[in-house]
C-alpha cells in the first residue's frame, strides 16, 4: 500500500508538471518541414478554434484516408461531428462502424449515476474496485466516498476502481450495471452499443460507434451537473490519499480549446486513443468523437472547428418577447402580457428540415397572477422531437376580484 501511495504521488507530481504543455504530443512551433519538404500547416488562435496561449503543429497521419474524405488530415478510423440540441451529423468517417470505446465508456457510468438520484449517498469501496487494473484513484476497500465525488474523480483522471464502486453502488455488481447500461443507451438512440462493464476496459462483446457516443453525449447535456462535472479542470477532496490531495483532468481541450466543456478520453492497445469532445459558442454546443486516432487532440480540433464552421445561427425566439395578452378570469385586470423568459438560437444547417416554433399557452388565466409566474412554454421541435425550449411568464401582477365587486359587476352587467 505504501508503495502504491508513493506511486501515486510522483504520478500526480508529473501530471501537475506537465499540464502546461497542453499539447506536449505537439510542440508548437512555426514551421516543421516532412520528409518531401513540405511545411506542416500549424493550428492557432488565428485559424481555429485554439485559445491564444495555444498553437498546435498538424502531424500527418500515416493511415489511409477514405476516398474524398473532405477533413484528410483526421487520423481517426472512426470520427463524426454533430450539434447537439437537434443530433444534426456535420461530419462522420465510419461513424457506424463497430468499435472499442476504451475509457470512453465512462461517460455512460457517469449518465446512469446522474438518472440514479443517488449523488449524495456515500459509496463503499469493495475488494473488487481497490486494486482493478488500468487507471485509478487509490482507492482502498472500506472507504466510503460521496457519490458525487466519485463521479468527478472517474471523469477527471479515469478512475477504473470509482467507476466499479459506483456500479456496485447502483446496481449491486459490475455485471447487472453493464447491462442497465446497455438497456438504457438503446433507449437513447444507441443502437449499436453494447456494454460488459463500467470502464472500458478490453471485451471483445463491449463495443459502441462514434455515432452512438455522441448521440450519448448529446443527452449527456440535458442532465443537471453533467457539464459542470465533465468541464471541471482540478479539485481537491479530502479522500484523495496523497498530497497535495488535487487532481487534475486528463483532458486538454478543456485548456486548449475555445469554449471546451467536454467530455471524456480513452486508451487501451486494442482500441488505441479515444477521445469525446466538446464545445460550446454563442448558445451551440458541438460533440465530435474520434476513436483509434493518431492524434486524438489535432483530430478533435480539426473536428471541432469544421462543425462550428458549418453551422449558422437564427435566434428564433428573443427574450423578453411579448408572446400575446391573455384574458384574464376573476381578476381586477381583464388581461396581462405574458412574454418569453430566455432567447432561443438554434443552428442553420442549408436545405435540411425547417424547425417548428410551438407555444403552449391556456386560453385564459385565473386570478391571483403574480409578475414573473411561468404560465407556458415555447417549444422548438426538429424531425418531431424538442431541441429546445424557454418559459413564458407573465408580466405584472393580477388580483382576485374581491366576492362584492364580482357581485356589482353581475348586477351592472345584467341592468346593462
Amino acid at each position: 500500500m505504501k508503495f502504491r501511495r508513493i506511486f501515486f504521488g510522483i504520478a500526480l507530481a508529473l501530471i501537475v508538471a506537465s499540464r502546461a504543455e497542453a499539447v506536449n504530443e505537439y510542440q508548437a512551433v512555426s514551421e516543421i518541414p516532412q520528409n518531401n519538404g513540405q511545411v506542416v500547416t500549424t493550428l492557432t488562435s488565428e485559424n481555429s478554434g485554439l485559445n491564444p496561449e495555444y498553437s498546435v503543429p498538424l502531424l500527418p497521419g500515416t493511415r489511409p484516408v477514405p476516398p474524398n474524405d473532405i477533413l484528410p488530415n483526421v487520423t481517426a478510423t472512426s470520427a463524426i461531428v454533430i450539434e447537439a440540441s437537434t443530433g444534426h451529423v456535420i461530419y462522420s468517417r465510419n461513424a457506424e462502424q463497430k468499435m472499442f470505446p476504451a475509457s470512453t465508456t465512462k461517460m455512460m457510468t457517469l449518465i446512469m449515476a446522474l438518472e440514479s438520484g443517488k449523488l449524495d449517498e456515500f459509496v463503499h469501496v469493495g475488494p473488487n474496485a481497490d486494486g482493478v487494473e488500468g487507471s485509478t484513484l487509490w482507492l482502498n476497500q472500506g472507504e466510503y466516498i460521496p457519490l458525487r465525488e466519485l463521479l468527478y474523480g472517474m471523469i477527471m483522471v479515469s478512475g477504473n476502481d470509482a467507476s466499479v464502486a459506483i456500479a456496485e453502488h447502483i446496481d449491486g455488481n459490475v455485471a447487472n450495471f453493464a447491462e442497465h447500461m446497455t438497456k438504457r443507451a438503446k433507449e437513447l438512440g444507441a443502437k449499436n452499443t453494447q456494454f460488459k462493464n463500467p470502464h472500458g476496459l478490453p471485451d471483445d462483446n463491449h463495443f459502441t460507434t462514434a455515432h452512438d457516443l455522441a448521440i450519448l453525449a448529446a443527452y449527456g447535456y440535458k442532465l443537471a451537473e453533467f457539464e459542470e462535472i465533465v468541464t471541471a479542470k482540478e479539485k481537491s477532496y479530502d479522500w484523495i490519499h496523497d498530497f497535495p490531495k488535487i487532481i487534475h483532468s486528463e483532458n486538454q481541450m478543456l485548456w486548449i480549446y475555445r469554449g471546451g466543456n467536454g467530455v471524456k478520453t480513452g486508451y487501451t492497445d486494442r482500441a488505441g486513443r479515444c477521445l469525446i469532445s466538446a464545445a460550446k459558442r454563442d448558445g451551440i454546443q458541438i460533440i465530435s468523437v474520434v476513436l483509434d486516432s493518431e492524434y486524438m487532440w489535432n483530430d478533435s480540433i480539426l473536428l471541432l472547428d469544421y462543425g462550428f464552421k458549418n453551422v449558422k445561427f437564427e435566434k428564433l425566439v428573443k427574450a423578453g418577447e411579448v408572446v400575446k395578452n391573455l384574458p384574464v378570469m376573476s381578476g381586477r385586470k381583464k388581461s396581462v402580457k405574458v412574454t418569453t423568459t430566455d432567447e432561443i438560437v438554434m443552428p442553420i444547417f442549408g436545405n435540411d428540415e425547417p424547425y417548428e416554433v410551438v407555444y403552449d399557452l391556456p386560453k385564459f388565466l385565473n386570478a391571483p397572477i403574480t409578475n414573473g409566474q411561468k404560465v407556458g412554454k415555447v417549444r422548438i421541435m426538429y424531425g418531431g422531437k424538442e431541441a429546445a425550449s424557454t418559459d413564458i411568464i407573465a408580466t405584472a401582477d393580477v388580483e382576485q376580484k374581491s366576492f362584492f365587486r364580482w357581485f356589482a359587476e353581475k348586477v351592472k352587467s345584467f341592468f346593462g
